[in-house]
C-alpha cells in the first residue's frame, strides 16, 4: 500500500469530520470511534418520522479503506436491524456503498454506485433514505422483503419491537 494513499484518506476523512461536526444533517451524528484511527467511524442514525423506525437511535459503524475516497466504506448497524436492505448480521446493502464500475449483475447503473465525490454524509442521508423507503428489488434480507411485501402491518410490528429494544424498553 502506497503511504501517500492513506494520507490522502486521513486528510479527506479529518475534513469530513469537521464538515459534519460543523453542519450535520438532522437525525445523524457520526465521527471516528477514537481520535487515533480515523478510519473506523461510529454513527448514530434517527429512524425517520412518519416511518415504523421512528423514535430509534440505530448506531453503526464505518469502516474505511486506506484507499479512501477511490473506493467506499463498508457500514454495518450494530444493533439488532430489520429491513430488506440490511443482512442480518447489520451490513448495509445500498448501491452508494457499492464499488465504483458498472455491476456485474446489471442491476444498477454505474452513476448510482460510489464514485470519490460521494462523502459521508451522503452515505448517511442515503441510509436514512433507504430507512424510510425500503427497495424490495434488490433485498438484503429475503425474509424482511417478504414480509414487507406481503403484510405491512407485521413488518411495522417487528420493527416497532426492534426500535423499543435499541432503546432499552
Amino acid at each position: 500500500m502506497n503511504r501517500n494513499m492513506g494520507s490522502t484518506a486521513l486528510k479527506r476523512l479529518m475534513t469530513e469530520y469537521r464538515e459534519l461536526t460543523l453542519h450535520a444533517p438532522e437525525g445523524i451524528t457520526a465521527g471516528p470511534i477514537s481520535e487515533d484511527n480515523f478510519f473506523e467511524w461510529e454513527a448514530l442514525i434517527e429512524g425517520p418520522q412518519d416511518t415504523p423506525y421512528e423514535g430509534g437511535i440505530f448506531p453503526a459503524t464505518l469502516t474505511f479503506p486506506r484507499d479512501y475516497p477511490l473506493s467506499p466504506p463498508q457500514m454495518k448497524f450494530t444493533c439488532e436491524m430489520f429491513h430488506p436492505n440490511i443482512y442480518q448480521d447489520g451490513t448495509v446493502c445500498i448501491s452508494i456503498l457499492h464499488a465504483p464500475g458498472d455491476d456485474p449483475n446489471m442491476y444498477e447503473s454505474s452513476s448510482e454506485r460510489w464514485s470519490p465525490v460521494q462523502s459521508v454524509e451522503k452515505i448517511l442521508l442515503s441510509v436514512l433514505s433507504m430507512l424510510a423507503e425500503p427497495n424490495d428489488e434488490s433485498g438484503a434480507n429475503i425474509e424482511c422483503c417478504k414480509i414487507w411485501r406481503s403484510d405491512r402491518k407485521q413488518f411495522d410490528a417487528i420493527v416497532k419491537r426492534t426500535v423499543r429494544k435499541t432503546l432499552g424498553l
